[in-house]
């Protein structure tokens, strides 16, 4: 059977090959209803399939959205993924993730790829970003969106949360259950000290501990952000002789490890520890007890972020319209704090 091209489906529907690649490639020109409705039911006649190479090299894009996380191993980062992915979908894209594992050599090397494969745009989780990725997007004058962080060496476009406020929420609630003061389970030496939520999330438990008159010295314990890790920084806190009435943990999966350490030690939650993470991860509601945690809409996060890289005023100086789009944290009350 011969290969069916544009011309046939042109011909088929009535009308011009110009017409069928709008129809296709959703413009660049409007193409009427009718005429539309011809053009895809002699596309599904036919069983044309457009080549998506040719399209790519000949307008120096492809249907590709890279995306790159630090682990996706981690459940918010794979929920945050799904999300993205769904978000494309809607928009005819496809997603291609690359796992940085914290480091920035290797987020260099996935930039380098995903550009060079003429993606349509990137979006980031960056951890730390580094002056040679940002040298590398502003060579590649590449569309880029940051979400869930905002670090200071690239100035771009970002879609986060509210970490600070979320923090605050969550350490005022684990409060107000009457315990002395709030422990707080913060990154690691090397997590940056502005624009990472993590960061973020210490400076919104520094900042509730002030507002209730509570001192933050010695309260604050590097942990990795995920529960393995933090499972043991939580065996010897919890072990020890000064053992916090509550912690507050910067990530889900830190609060995963701390209440499987409380397990083991036999200490009891929350009658015994106070329990509260961040992320509201699909799994916080199937821990023993049910984790008290901070959410916040990872689905709208996701088509922001989609919108604003497939923004072609995104590539156009001075003309962006919004640097920053923040979006509300809120409580999310079960039972690992103390409420029934």
């Amino acid at each position: 059977m011969a290969k069916v091209t544009r011309d046939d489906v042109a011909r088929l529907a009535g009308t011009s090959t110009a017409v069928v690649s709008y129809v296709i490639n959703n413009g660049p020109r409007p193409v009427a209803p009718a005429t539309r409705e011809r053009v895809q039911a002699a596309i599904k006649e036919l069983g044309y399939r457009p080549d998506r190479v040719a399209q790519a090299m000949a307008s120096r894009r492809t249907d590709l959205i890279g995306m790159i996380v630090p682990d996706a191993r981690q459940p918010f980062f794979a929920e945050m993924a799904h999300a993205v992915e769904q978000a494309a979908s809607e928009r005819g894209k496809m997603v291609l993730v690359g796992n940085s594992d914290y480091v920035g050599d290797r987020e260099v090397h996935y930039l380098r790829a995903f550009l060079g494969m003429r993606v349509s745009g990137l979006i980031l989780v960056s951890h730390g970003f580094n002056d040679l990725a940002a040298a590398e997007i502003e060579a590649w004058d590449a569309r880029v969106v940051l979400l869930h962080e905002r670090p200071e060496s690239i100035d771009d476009v970002a879609v986060v949360t509210d970490d600070i406020g979320g923090a605050q929420l969550a350490t005022r609630h684990l409060l107000e259950h009457g315990n002395a003061y709030v422990a707080c389970l913060g990154g690691t030496a090397d997590t940056p000290s502005v624009g990472d939520p993590v960061s973020d999330h210490v400076e919104g438990w520094r900042r509730a501990m002030q507002e209730a008159g509570l001192s933050t010295e010695g309260r604050l314990f590097e942990a990795p952000y995920n529960r393995y890790d933090a499972y043991q920084v939580a065996l010897g806190l919890l072990a020890g002789p000064d053992r916090p009435p509550a912690i507050f943990c910067s990530t889900d999966d830190q609060a995963i490890g701390v209440l499987r350490a409380a397990r083991e030690l036999r200490i009891d939650v929350p009658g015994g520890l106070a329990v509260a993470g961040f992320d509201d991860v699909k799994e916080a509601g199937l821990t023993d007890p049910p984790m008290t945690t901070v959410a916040s809409d990872r689905s709208a996060m996701a088509r922001a972020a989609v919108d604003l890289v497939l923004d072609d005023s995104l590539r156009v100086a001075g003309s962006r319209r919004e640097r920053l789009k923040l979006f509300p944290s809120r409580l999310v009350v079960r039972q690992s704090c103390g409420c029934a």
